[in-house]
């Protein structure tokens, strides 16, 4: 049974709905030795846990296990490689987890709690800079009791600790395989999740078999999965419609979606389905380089830019504008950044800007990556362009990179000026500020600030109703918008388009919106 003192409450629970009949569960599905093939623009970079805080999360999520795991359409927390956990204090600051008996990684070795311990060590020590070692920053010690107990003793309170355990930043590994210094740098991984890896081809593809020696909840409903990862999204969908394909998961681009929705008899047998989507994406400022260091120049930016007809004319409504770092449906956005700034208005960016002493153009070089969010982030980019130089007051250069070297110059701080997405790590509002602010945050840009880092935060940490921590969200926004270091642009929907004979659709994605392969089947007749 799963325990926790103070219980979560009001998490944001994602709900799948099918925009054509026929997606649901059917009577006759059932287990097919043939694997099903996705189709993904979401590559991994690396497959070692302790080196990816990115859409790596999609494969780990199904060849790695976690203490704790989030159940369908559920943002709390529940028991994986745990037979229990809970704080073991009224303040949430000690947790306790005891693992379920006979637990071995793939290869055989066991998974007992000085293995979970090493697992959450070696992610700290290793401190890479592409990876999840800040999510785990509030862990203080970890001891062990017997085989199968672990205790963390967290730094302060920390309320949203059960969500992190059950992140793939947790991911356990074997000490026998992975370095403790230094990341691994086989593809001959060896974790206790529903798969393993039978091949991978880095960049291309990943072929997945069942783990027979996985002992977690999930309930496989496959033998076998393989991933085959594109940078091309009409490559991606062409393989779809051919049947090459079975189901494509992010990437599809805003006229392959209406595509497929408006022309559904040219697709007979594909299934579209919508998700509600917490992905977000939204400009960094890094008050490092002179360009982005300037308030005024930020607060012009966020005064000229238009969502609406950003979302309007690039996605073609497949994502909404968005005015707040935590999306809507999460328990605690309010929308700060319309509060602050109204709706687009040039007359007060040009105000802002001679405040400020700026009476020319500003120049600005707006950094992308071309390679990982699909093929619409190019239009995107043009779009912000042409708003910004129709005002008069900009004149922008875009540059675009391909997701490693971008990636490179992100953590290295390049850019001045840089788009980045966010796919949640956990459901709860304080993943949407957190991971951005600091001294070492997920961007690479430190942002320190008294109010917000120092106090807000940790106040909100504090509570284990999540509910209750919106008061302290809210003052955050207030604080984001007014600085403008990040500025949040759209909130996307999630789209799954599946052939027909796929089962399972409705509940292969979590809360956090990663896909459980597991979920996956073929109906073996109607």
């Amino acid at each position: 049974m799963f325990s926790q003192d103070k219980p979560l409450k009001g998490a944001a629970v994602v709900v799948a709905a099918s925009l054509l009949t026929g997606c649901g569960s059917l009577v006759g599905e059932g287990e097919s030795d043939e694997a099903i093939v996705i189709g993904t623009t979401s590559t991994p970079s690396v497959l070692d846990p302790a080196g990816a805080w990115d859409g790596s999360w999609e494969l780990f999520r199904n060849i790695y296990q976690t203490l704790t795991h989030f159940p369908s359409s559920s943002g709390t927390p529940e028991p994986d490689a745990a037979q229990r956990c809970g704080f073991t204090d009224t303040v949430s600051s000690v947790y306790r987890c005891v693992l379920k008996k006979g637990l071995t990684f793939s290869n055989g070795n066991p998974l007992d709690a000085e293995a979970v311990k090493y697992s959450f060590e070696r992610t700290l020590a290793i401190k890479a800079d592409t990876g999840p070692a800040q999510l785990l920053q509030s862990i203080d010690r970890i001891e062990t009791s017997g085989e199968r107990t672990i205790i963390f003793h967290l730094k302060r309170p920390d309320a949203t600790f059960p969500l992190v355990l059950a992140t793939p930043a947790a991911s356990l590994v074997d000490p026998a395989v992975y370095p403790a210094d230094r990341l691994l740098e086989s593809d001959k991984i060896s974790g206790s999740g529903p798969y393993r890896i039978e091949e991978y081809k880095d960049g291309e593809w990943v072929e997945l078999a069942r783990n027979e020696k996985y002992n977690g909840a999930a309930e496989i409903k496959n033998d076998a999965v393989t991933v085959r990862y594109f940078k091309n999204s009409e490559k991606m969908a062409d393989e779809l419609k051919k049947g090459s394909v079975d189901l494509t998961y992010r990437g599809l681009t805003p006229e392959q979606v209406t595509d497929f929705d408006k022309n559904r008899t040219d697709y007979p047998d594909i299934k579209l389905n919508e998700v509600y989507g917490t992905e977000i994406r939204y400009l960094v400022f890094n008050p490092e380089h002179e360009e982005a260091a300037n308030p005024a120049v930020r607060r012009a930016v966020a005064q000229v830019v238009d969502r609406k007809a950003l979302v309007r004319n690039v996605y073609q409504r497949t994502a909404a504008p968005l005015y707040s770092m935590v999306p809507g449906g999460i328990t605690g956005h309010v929308s700060a950044f319309y509060e602050e700034y109204g709706e687009p208005d040039v007359k007060k960016a040009r105000a802002t800007l001679a405040e400020a002493g700026i009476t020319g153009k500003v120049r600005l070089t707006l950094w992308y990556t071309t390679d990982r969010y699909g093929a619409t982030t190019a239009e995107e980019f043009a779009e912000l362009k042409r708003q910004l130089e129709a005002s008069g007051l900009f004149e922008v250069t875009l540059e675009g990179r391909e997701w490693r070297e971008f990636q490179k110059g992100v953590t290295e701080g390049d850019y001045p000026v840089f788009g980045r997405g966010w796919f949640p790590d956990f459901p709860d509002a304080d993943n949407y500020i957190s991971p951005f602010v600091g001294k070492e945050n997920a961007l690479g840009t430190p942002y320190e600030d008294r109010v917000l880092t120092g106090t807000l935060l940790p106040q909100s940490r504090k509570e284990s109703d999540r509910g209750a921590a919106g008061t302290a969200f809210a003052k955050a926004q207030e604080i984001l918008a007014e600085d403008a270091r990040l500025l949040p642009l759209w909130q996307g929907k999630l789209y799954i388009a599946a052939r027909d004979d796929i089962a399972g659709v409705e509940w292969c994605i979590d809360s956090s919106t990663i896909m459980r392969l597991w979920e996956l089947s073929r109906k073996e007749s109607w």
